[in-house]
């Protein structure tokens, strides 16, 4: 039976993450302090101690997320993983995760993508809003009518999985159109507390920024697939893993496309590595006979390690 490990992003996050990993574990210590010296703030009081809106803003919630992710990595034994996939943030953290990237690289990355991001949002007010109940192609079909009016954008952002799209665009624009989704058979729309547009054309210029970093940082080859966000597709080439990176910002993510083609490849045993089960609950509503755990917490490691010590 293959294993996929899946690696969470933004909305994931919450107060108390990672600190009873650095109670713990003196790896986890290391980690953090290096962490924070990269990024020259102590980003990891934020995630230990808050508050809420602190960790919330982008700035700080990616790169909390990548570290927290990293350091699971470096403790919980999954030797049984034969591919990753990371939603939208969590894509870096896989990355690492198949050795694509170094810890201290990605973390950079992951901080300029926060920063841009952030920045973008700033620039052109922009929003995302949950769709539940339409199916992907109609979600597709209403964006198709309502986007560029008056130069306005709304486009697909995240297909979940079925049933539950994201979208996103021109902040007034959007709420404006969450009306029409309800018309059309949304069983609910909710706006997002995002600082920005997301996975949209908005996030033009802070690509073309992140642009530049990446094609510095040196990717190597992957040690397994990681299927990434723009196609659903399984990469095993450093320079095509790098042109993904890149499109990632201003492209869909394309996560139920994702779990169908790791099914149809023979994964059917997935875990979430990142805080709380946010990627537990979309594999169950995709993959309804898939097995899905995940590991978060410092007891979660205690456990993988006994059984691992046990069967090996």
């Amino acid at each position: 039976m293959s294993k996929a490990l899946l690696f969470s992003g933004q909305g994931s996050q919450y107060v108390g993450m990672t600190k009873d990993l650095l109670d713990a574990y003196d790896t986890a210590r290391q980690m953090a302090a290096n962490a924070n010296d990269i990024l020259g703030y102590d980003l990891v009081s934020i995630m230990t101690e808050g508050p809420e809106e602190e960790l919330r803003k982008t700035v700080n919630t990616q790169p909390a997320l990548f570290l927290h992710e990293a350091i699971l990595v470096a403790l919980a034994p999954m030797p049984e993983a034969t591919a990753v996939a990371g939603h939208s943030l969590g894509e870096y953290s896989a990355l690492h995760a198949a050795g694509v990237l170094t810890f201290e690289d990605a973390l950079r990355l992951v901080q300029l993508r926060a920063e841009l991001m952030f920045n973008a949002g700033n620039a052109v007010p922009g929003t995302m809003a949950a769709i539940v109940g339409l199916d992907d192609d109609a979600v597709r079909e209403i964006c198709n009518e309502l986007n560029g009016r008056d130069g306005n954008v709304i486009v697909p952002a995240n297909f979940n999985s079925p049933g539950q799209v994201v979208v996103s665009g021109s902040a007034d624009y959007v709420r404006s159109c969450l009306p029409v989704f309800k018309e059309r058979g949304a069983k609910m729309v909710k706006e997002l507390q995002v600082s920005g547009a997301f996975h949209s054309p908005l996030l033009a210029e802070a690509e073309e920024g992140l642009a530049q970093k990446i094609r510095a940082t040196e990717f190597s080859s992957p040690r397994m697939p990681v299927y990434v966000n723009v196609n659903a597709c399984a990469v095993t080439i450093s320079d095509e893993l790098k042109e993904c990176a890149i499109r990632q910002l201003t492209s869909p993510v394309l996560w139920t496309s994702t779990m169908y083609a790791m099914w149809s490849e023979g994964i059917t045993s997935f875990c979430e590595v990142g805080p709380g089960k946010v990627l537990q609950g979309l594999v169950k509503r995709t993959l309804a006979e898939a097995t899905i755990d995940g590991v978060d917490t410092a007891s979660d490691v205690a456990r993988r390690t006994a059984r691992f010590i046990a069967e090996n």
